[in-house]
Parts: structure tokens; sequence; C-alpha cells
């Protein structure tokens, strides 16, 4: 394609603000050489200064808050503002986010000059918070797909604005697809069949690309079926498909440094040339490697070009979605952008500070209360406030800087105040001080704050300044750091016994130990051995907990503040060991409540916690995330009765002992993850929270008892609030299929709305509830379905917590028996499995399954196959190497045996061959069909035929 030049009479088309978008795109496309599109393909877009094009960069994050950009208005975390199942906020919060962000890109220059910061948002998060010690569950909204897809979509629409032509930013979806681990999450897979793919992981995403609110997505580091997602043809067949009737296609970016991977981690590829040109026919049309340095990924890229593995029209597909995002952000048209006008003043103003206070104060979850909330400040004049959250706030590493912040006591102390109370501070540190055993010095010349956060995680703070003990570049400690905040925390460490009363001082970064130089009294952090380590002396100068119990004896009521630093013990690239909590903690809140039973706990957390023992004991619990600058204003007006308490969990909250799933089991069905399969009863269950208030529920009905398959019905019930406070509910509408031919959810959430009632007043509520909310993926069909029979519609307070019932019938015709002969079935289209795993057939598509351990037979259900006038099965299977014993498979009708097939070495695992076998009893009727799998092969689909052959 040749470059053209502009018109000598004007501008080039591309100028022209009358002409279509298209027509726009491919103008300016067209007058690019070849180079200048391959250089568009990284993240760091160069100018192109002959067509007075500016240069670009893709991703600014803003998940609750523009992030990594200064001081900005921080909001509660994204699983925060999932708890305020509040749509209309979130749109608002995202208003305000793509409002600072513009501003920054306007007025706010990146450090080192380039391209202004970025107006493609990177945000929401739509990865489902399947497992509670993910990592980065702060990340997510909920465990739950239309809940998580509400709240997306609403966030999108408050990112771009509500323009018809220009976007105010961008938001793009993260992470695609099933990303919820960060042990190894580079190289793990998660297996996901159909079922849950269709039901529960891409629900998520589906109706926010297909409403058109999201502009882009963002690839997962994660592997899906064995499969790295940035190869995955889901991005086309999935995430694209949906997007085409919007009339704009998703422009996706791959996640930082990914493209690598797939090489130099996962070693799926051979060289960086193929997988990058895999990636981009996959799908990715900007690859963020290599920080700013973009001629290598661009050097990779256009070494495919040349091998031939990617053409002209690769690179001109990606950089044409680029570009069309590009005018969408009103970059080509700054004297029509209506977002082009907006200031610096906007940062941190009165009106995104109120919001901040608003959002942090909906979020709060009112957990357990037995009459000690809300606190009257007349009869509790004296509060005690105590535990590592007491009086600090945390930001995440997507959290904005704050701009000032308000503890959870200053905010009660702001609050009491006026009223002539006062609150008592009390963090429950132990003050400690380290002398070295050889130079008798005391470590830094000052005493430490301990905090404790976990497996023998601690951060020691200066007492003197507050600041934190960190590890510095040359192995020497100082303590410097005011806030935690870096990817590599620096300030973490073990103390370890070391007999007779010592202890050495670890580094968690590093792994090593504290040692002093005898002659100079210099310390560094260098010994690889304990031998090699200092051996401190730890002082005790104040008792933590004696000093909590003390300030819990003097005070009217105690708060506890527990909980996480969300850079420590669960964060990006960790995930949490369990659910209880820091061992410290958990003393610290008993010996608390012993000194004073009116103990209310607060958690400020990143993600459930088993607070069992305080379930039982304390008389109140509440919970909320990090929640932003504005978090103590929040929770003094909830703990005092100034505000209700209006947030519900979005995610369970599962007893301690409850034995969770092993946390790369992603078949939420089997495995039995969220409130839709879990069967034990949880500690607090999804959408629980409680009010101030009471609220009745009443004249439960649908507009008809039946409707068809492709139907619709309405429920309405009525809200009355009977208490004497205003209050807010949120009516959770669930579905429940009755007598399922397939192992249905215990029940699922259809709708949901939040309701704001004065005392004493009522209203009708009308939920539209079209029949495809009841619809099951069918791996016979290949499609989503209806099943005729029996629907139990409940509103509830929580998902285990029915109010009201209605039965509803779907009418129409019973599903067939399954047709598998003369029909190509998948075997990953199982209807049940045991010991199995599912794997890539090929490195571009296709599923296939093999034995979870080689050593052990696996085993694939079908349930209701029709085998009539089968006389003949044939299989596609792979063998890249004999093992131990004989490879076969092995076909059965309920506890009839119908062949046994041998299975061949194949020499890879994508070379595939055909077995074949008669059947030894040629089988009438519908059975359940039983394959076994011996063997380490894989098996990608097997077919009955009429007719038989030679083996």
């Amino acid at each position: 394609m040749s470059s053209l030049s502009a018109s000598a009479a004007g501008p080039p088309p591309f100028r022209d603000p009358a002409l279509p978008l298209r027509k726009r795109v491919d103008d300016l496309l067209e007058r690019l050489t070849l180079d200048e599109r391959i250089a568009m393909l990284h993240q760091c877009v160069p100018a192109v200064p002959r067509l007075g094009v500016g240069s670009f960069r893709t991703g600014s994050e803003a998940l609750h808050g523009v992030s990594w950009r200064g001081v900005a208005t921080v909001f509660p975390q994204a699983v925060g503002l999932g708890a305020t199942w509040d749509e209309d906020l979130v749109h608002r919060v995202a208003e305000a986010v793509s409002d600072e962000l513009r501003a920054f890109h306007h007025h706010r220059p990146l450090v080192g000059g380039g391209a202004p910061h970025s107006l493609q948002a990177w945000a929401p998060v739509l990865n489902l918070l399947r497992d509670p010690r993910w990592g980065r569950n702060e990340e997510g909204y909920s465990e739950d797909p239309l809940h998580t897809g509400r709240l997306g979509e609403a966030l999108c629409r408050g990112l771009s604005g509500d323009h018809p032509a220009y976007l105010r930013a961008a938001p793009v979806l993260k992470h695609f697809l099933a990303y919820n681990n960060e042990d190894d999450r580079c190289t793990t897979s998660s297996g996901l069949r159909p079922r849950v793919l269709h039901e529960y992981d891409l629900a998520a995403f589906r109706p926010v690309v297909a409403s058109g609110a999201a502009t882009g997505a963002m690839a997962a580091y994660n592997l899906v079926n064995g499969r790295p997602c940035h190869v995955s043809p889901l991005i086309e067949a999935e995430l694209r498909r949906w997007a085409e009737p919007t009339g704009h296609e998703l422009f996706v970016v791959s996640d930082a440094e990914a493209p690598s991977h797939l090489v130099d981690l996962e070693e799926y590829f051979d060289d960086h040339a193929e997988s990058h040109a895999a990636a981009l026919k996959a799908g990715i049309d900007s690859f963020t490697d290599h920080g700013e340095d973009s001629a290598t990924p661009v050097g990779r890229l256009r070494e495919a070009l040349e091998r031939g593995l990617i053409d002209g029209a690769d690179v001109d597909r990606a950089v044409r979605r680029q570009l069309e995002l590009r005018f969408r952000l009103g970059e080509f048209d700054p004297e029509l952008d209506p977002y082009a006008g907006i200031g610096p003043e906007v940062i941190d103003c009165t009106e995104h500070r109120d919001l901040a206070r608003h959002a942090a104060t909906d979020s709060v979850v009112l957990l357990k209360n037995e009459g000690l909330l809300p606190l009257d400040p007349a009869r509790t004049p004296r509060i005690a406030v105590i535990g590592p959250l007491a009086d600090t706030l945390c930001e995440d590493w997507y959290s904005g800087t704050m701009p000032y912040q308000v503890s959870v006591a200053a905010g009660l102390s702001a609050a009491l105040g006026v009223h002539g109370g006062e609150v008592v501070r009390e963090e429950g540190a132990d003050r400690i001080a380290l002398r070295s055993g050889t130079t008798g010095e005391v470590l830094g010349k000052t005493a430490f704050d301990v905090a404790d956060w976990g497996r023998g995680v601690l951060t020691l703070r200066d007492a003197g300044t507050g600041r934190y003990l960190s590890l510095k570049a040359d192995d020497s400690l100082a303590a410097d750091q005011e806030v935690l905040k870096s990817w590599e925390i620096h300030e973490t460490f073990r103390l370890e016994p070391a007999g007779d009363g010592a202890v050495l001082l670890r580094s968690v970064r590093t792994g090593r130990y504290a040692a002093v130089d005898p002659a100079g009294g210099r310390v560094t952090v260098t010994a690889l051995t304990p031998d090699a380590a200092e051996r401190w002396q730890r002082e005790m100068l104040r008792d933590g907990a004696a000093e909590a119990r003390a300030a819990a004896e003097t005070a009217d009521a105690a708060v506890v503040v527990l909980g996480n630093h969300p850079l420590i013990n669960g964060r990006e690239t960790e995930d949490r060991a369990g659910l209880g909590l820091p061992g410290t903690q958990e003393a610290l809140l008993r010996t608390v409540a012993a000194a004073r039973p009116g103990t209310a706990l607060v958690v400020m957390s990143s993600y459930p916690y088993a607070v069992d023992w305080a379930d039982e004991h304390l008389p109140a619990v509440v919970w909320t995330s990090h929640g932003g600058q504005e978090t103590g204003h929040a929770l003094a007006a909830v703990l005092l009765g100034e505000a209700e308490p209006a947030g519900r969990l979005p995610q369970t909250w599962y007893r301690g002992e409850d034995p969770l799933p092993y946390p790369l089991d992603y078949d939420v069905i089997k495995a039995g993850w969220t409130y839709q399969y879990h069967r034990a009863a949880p500690l607090y269950p999804f959408g629980h929270g409680l009010s101030y208030t009471d609220f009745a529920y009443s004249d439960l009905s649908l507009s008809q008892p039946s409707t068809g398959q492709d139907g619709s019905v309405d429920v309405t019930v009525t809200l009355a609030n009977t208490g004497r406070r205003t209050g807010s509910e949120v009516v959770q509408l669930y579905v429940r299929a009755l007598d399922a031919r397939y192992e249905a959810p215990r029940r699922r959430l259809a709708d949901f709305r939040k309701v704001r009632l004065d005392p004493g007043e009522s209203r009708e509520l009308t939920f539209p509830l079209p029949a495809d909310r009841l619809a099951h993926w069918s791996v016979a069909t290949g499609a989503f379905t209806v099943d005729p029979g029996g629907y139990e519609i409940t509103v509830g307070r929580s998902a285990e917590h029915p109010v009201l019932t209605a039965r509803l019938t779907v009418t129409g015709r019973a599903p067939a028996p399954r047709v598998v002969v003369g029909r190509r079935t998948l075997t990953v289209d199982f209807d049940d499995h045991a010991d199995t795993t599912i794997v890539d057939a090929t490195c571009t598509s296709g599923d296939a399954v093999t034995p979870a351990d080689p050593a052990r037979p696996a085993t694939l259900l079908f349930r209701d196959v029709d085998l009539s006038g089968a006389v003949r099965v044939e299989a596609e299977t792979a063998l890249e190497c004999a093992g131990s014993g004989q490879a076969r498979l092995e076909l059965r009708a309920g506890d009839r045996l119908l062949a046994e097939i041998g299975v061949p070495v194949t020499g890879d695992r994508y070379t595939w061959t055909a077995v074949a076998a008669d059947l030894a009893a040629p089988p009438a009727g519908v059975h359940d069909l039983w394959l076994t799998l011996h063997g380490g092969f894989r098996l990608a689909s097997f077919s009955f035929t009429t007719s038989g052959g030679a083996d």
C-alpha cells in the first residue's frame, strides 16, 4: 500500500470531521508507511510529524481513581464499589475519574515527556471473585457474573461519557479470561469446561461488550485450557463477535510483558517472532512489552513480517482499530471535542471529595449487629479505636495518591467532638528495640513499632518518625519510607527465633539475614544462612496488647480495626494462603473484647476473612474495603448512625473450617465455588448486609404462571420500610431450576435493585424476567437453552435468606436425547468428569481432554446419549510418547463394555490420529455413555457410525 500525500487543495480527508469515521480512518491508514504502521503496534506509539499525527500511548490505570499520576481523588476499591450494588453511584464515580483523567491528559505532562497521559482507561476488572484467596480480589466487583457485568457496564458508561461521537475516556475490560490466581499466574492454566466458560467466565464480559459500553479489552496473563490467553481464539470468536452489532471494534491490548512470556516463561512458541505473529493474528492490537523500549517488540513483529508469519493485512487490522479509538477520543478534532475544556481544577475538587465520601459510606457492610450499633455519643462519649488500621489508611497498587487521609480514628474523633466526646487511639503494636549481640548497639538507634500482617511477615516503623524500616539497594537498612507503595516491597521482615531469646532479622524480599560488620558496626542484609546472621536481642519497650486492654477499659465502647495491607500477603503476584486473620490481630481482638464487651470489629480489607470467633462472641461486625481518602468519615457516619449501612456483600464469606477447593480448580460447578454451587453454610452469604431499619416484603406475584422458552414474565413485589429510619435495601431476585437434568446452580442471581425508602414508605417493584435468564449452556447442542419445567423465583435479602417464593413453569418441547451417531462429538462437551484436565488441541484452536495424572484413569460422562444404529466408534487421539503401560480408550454404555481401543504414539501432542473399533455388542436406545482414558494421551473427539470397518 503506498503512502498518500496531502492534497494541495486543503487538509487531507482524515482531518474532515464531516466524513464518516470509517472513511477518515481508512484515509489516514493509507497515508502511513508500512514501517509507521508496524511502529504503532507497540504501547508507545511514535508521532508521524509529516502527517501532523502526534504520539500516542495506551493505558492509564483508573480502577477506582486515576493511578500513578500523582494526587487524585481515591474512591473505594472495586470490591468496595461492588458492595454498593449501586449502578448509578458507580457511574458517577466513573464520570469523576474520567474527568480527572482528562485533566491529567491536557494539563499534567508525563515526567520525561513523550505522549500525554493516555485517555484509554484500563478499567474495569471483570474477573470474577471465584476464590477469595486471590491476591487481586480487591480489583473485582463480585463473585457473580450478572452483578459484575451490571457494575462493569455502569463504570464503562461513566468513563466514556454520553456524547454520540466522542469519548471522554476509553474503557478497557480486564483481564480476558478466567484470571483468578496470582501464584505462577503466567504459567498456570484455568480449565474451563464449556458450561463454566459460557455460564460463568464469559457471562461477566458478554453484556458489557454487547451493550457497546466497552471500547477494548486486555488479555490475561494465564492460560485457558492449556493455551495462553494472548493467543486465544476466544478474542475473535467471542469478544469481537459480541461487539459487531455495536458498529465499533474492540481495541485489544496485551498485559505488561505478556507477549514475551509466550516464549520466555510459557515456552509455548519457539521464538519471539513466531509468538508475536500468533498474538497479532489472534487479535492483540497493541503490545505492552519492554516498557518504553519499542524497538524490541517492533523488531520482532518486523521479523515476523519478513518471515511471512504475518502480512500487511494483519498489521492494518490492528492499526485501524487503534486509529478508530484515537478519532473517537477527539485527538484529530480538538475544536469539536466536548471534553477538551476539562481543567485541572477538577482533580480533588469539592464535588469529588463529596462523592468519595458517599461511595465509601455506601460501601460499608454491617455483617452482624446485636444492638451495639449505632453507637450513641451520649451513652458512649469515650470510644477506644484500636488496631493496626485504626489510625492509618492504605493505598493499593492501583490507587492514586490520596490528597488527604481520614482514618477511622480521625473520622470518629471529628464526629464525636461535635457531641463533646473523645477518641482514644491505640494501635496495639509492640514497641521493641533490636540490640546487636556483636556491638551492643540498637538497630537504627531507635525503637520500632511492630505490625504483624500474618505468616510471620512484619513491618517495623520508627517509633519517632513513623517511617518504615526499608532495605536499600546497597543492602543497608534505613527507616525512611512513609508509605508502602512500590512493585517490590522492601519493608517487610521476619524475626526468626535463634535460641537463648535471640532473634534473626530476615528480609522477606531477598530471604537474606541482617549481618553486622564487627569492625565498623555497619548493618547490611547480606547473610545467606542463619549461622552467618547477626543475633539480636528483642527488647520489649511497650506491650501493645496491654496498652490496648488499658485503652478499652477506660472507654465506653471499643472499635477494633483489623485487616490487611493491600501490598503484603495477598497482592498482585501473590495469593493468600488462607482466610484467617493474622494471629496477632485475632489475639488483640480477643484481648480488647475481654476488657470491653461492647466491642465492634471493623474489618478493613481487600477480601473476606473467616472471622468465626468474632461472629460468635462480639455484638457487632462491620466490613469495608480500603475505601480511599474518606474512609474514616464514612465509617464514623455508619458507626454513629448518621448514615445507614447500605452495603451488601459482593462475595461469600466462608467459615474458617470450610475446606475450600483447590485454588486452580476453575470448574465452579464440580468444585463447588461461589454461592451458586457451594454446599456448606457460609459465615456470611453473598448479598448479605444488615440495616438499622426494618424492611418487609409482600405480594410477590408473576404476571403469568407460565411462559414459553423464548418468553418473559414480570415479577412484582412490594417493599416497605417498617422501621423508624430512612434506609436502603437491595432487593435480590434469584432463580432455580427444579428437577434439572443437569447440575443446576443452587440459585442464581437474575436481577437486583437498590431502593431507598423513608419510614413507613412502601414501593411496588417490577422486575422483567426474560426466559433466557433461566438458560444454561447445553453441551449437547452447543448453545444456551431453557429447559421446559418448573423454576423457583425467589426474592431475598441474600443468596441464603429467601423471603418470598413463586413458581414459574416454562413450556415447550422437552430436550431430545443427545445425538452422537453420525456426528463428531467434542470430548470437552462432557456432562461430568473425574480426574481430567482440559488442554489445547492445537496452538491456535480447539480443546481436548487428558488424564490429570497419566497413572490414574480419567472418566468422562455423556448423559442420555442415543446410540441407536451405532456399530463402530472412531476417536481422535494424540500421544507424545509411550508411558509405563498401554494407552487405551474404553467406552461403556452404562455397565456394558462397548469397545476398548489401543492408542498409538503420534510423537507430538499436536499430532493427531484416528483410532477406531467395531462395537462388541451394538447397543440400542438411550444410555449414559462413559469414556475412560488410560494413559497420558489426549482425546479431542469421538463419533459413532452405522457401518463397520477394519481396525
